[in-house]
């Protein structure tokens, strides 16, 4: 023990964090197969055990195995936990028990947590990750609200649990759920309550802990930092661009298309059958499935950054002007990054599809494309066919 314990001392902080994730998948598959994690009469294999809970750590929320028929209480709280882990970070969870138990944070732990959360310096991390406890527990605590749905269907000990892991749950941008029988949000698309609280929770763990930190402290949208108005620029337009599509290429409500705009950048919940959305809808959501969230959030994608640089970059193309916005430049350096992180996510996508449709071809090609992109946006919305 003595021996590794060195012998991660002398890791780099990228390895360090992947092993550290890679720990916990396992650990959390070993916890969701025990008796007390599994309910009588359900069964739970090794891969369905090792899925979910890569499903869980990497908030994806694709699942092969329904979370509320499969798992008891205990097992249901496993995944709730292993979601926020993610959420949260394997570094900022371990700095935060160091802080909770009275230790100090060497420079070690400051490196993991810089690298991890993807900041320039070292001034203030432990503040920061203080701060990131704080607004995850004050935004997780819209559990309220949905308790106040959820009780009038539920016992009231049953509602506050499924409230709680649901608040976590779209905080952390997973689409897991509760409710049993594969049905998600659906039974709830047209309670306006549920659906802009889960929006909120949503859009806020996907615009990055950096970003909330940065409106609440300025409070004015030109005082804030170039990557704030960014990321709160591009989030907005496309929510509206993705619900106008959603709204003219299918037949749901203005909540129902708002909701889905939403959550297909990255959460993964829904509240109509995305199995019955026309391939035109499927292509809609394909699109903000990629793109994603932000940076330093709960979310997956190649970022809204990203995106924005790649747009702003084909407007200067055309226009001869420098790369840039709200006054302010774009180095080639973001520009080449940004167009690296596009090619090699298009790549991965592009191969795990072709696979796909080498080992399932009784499956519709948009169907794959849809699974595949959504397993990568790490989002969780399905057509039906991961089982």
């Amino acid at each position: 023990m003595k021996h590794f314990v060195e012998f991660l001392k002398y890791q780099p902080p990228g390895r360090l964090i992947t092993t550290g994730f890679a720990v916990v998948i396992l650990l959390g598959a070993f916890l969701l197969l025990l008796p007390c994690s599994v309910k009588d009469g359900a069964e739970v294999s090794v891969i369905d055990a090792l899925f979910t809970s890569t499903s869980a750590v990497c908030v994806t929320g694709l699942i092969a195995i329904d979370t509320a028929d499969h798992f008891t209480a205990l097992g249901q709280a496993i995944v709730a936990l292993l979601i926020q882990i993610w959420g949260l970070g394997v570094t900022s969870v371990g700095v935060g028990i160091m802080i909770a138990a009275g230790r100090k944070v060497g420079l070690r732990g400051r490196t993991l947590v810089k690298e991890a959360l993807n900041v320039d310096s070292y001034g203030g991390l432990v503040k920061l990750v203080k701060a990131i406890l704080i607004t995850t527990v004050c935004f997780e605590a819209g559990a309220v609200l949905s308790f106040i749905v959820f009780v009038q269907d539920y016992a009231p000990l049953h509602a506050l649990g499924i409230s709680v892991f649901h608040s976590v749950a779209a905080f952390n941008n997973s689409g897991f759920d509760i409710l049993g029988g594969l049905r998600n949000l659906t039974p709830y698309q047209d309670n306006i309550l549920l659906n802009l609280t889960t929006c909120t929770l949503i859009f806020f763990g996907g615009i990055g802990f950096l970003v909330i930190m940065d409106v609440l402290k300025r409070r004015n949208f030109r005082k804030l930092a170039l990557h704030s108005k960014v990321v709160l620029t591009t989030s907005i337009v496309l929510i509206v661009l993705g619900t106008v599509l959603l709204k003219f290429t299918e037949h749901i409500s203005w909540m129902g298309a708002f909701f889905h705009s939403i959550s297909a950048r990255t959460a993964g919940f829904s509240t109509y059958s995305i199995g019955e959305f026309t391939n035109a809808g499927l292509f809609v959501l394909c699109v903000l499935m990629f793109i994603g969230a932000s940076p330093g959030s709960t979310g997956g994608g190649i970022k809204t950054s990203t995106f924005f640089v790649l747009a702003q970059s084909t407007r200067s193309m055309f226009s001869k002007q420098a790369v840039g916005a709200f006054k302010r430049s774009i180095s080639s350096q973001n520009v080449s990054k940004a167009y690296a992180i596009s090619m090699l996510s298009a790549l991965v996508v592009i191969v795990a599809t072709f696979l796909l449709c080498v080992l399932e071809p009784e499956f519709q090609f948009i169907q794959l494309l849809f699974e595949v992109i959504s397993a990568f946006g790490t989002v969780g919305l399905s057509t039906g066919i991961t089982p």
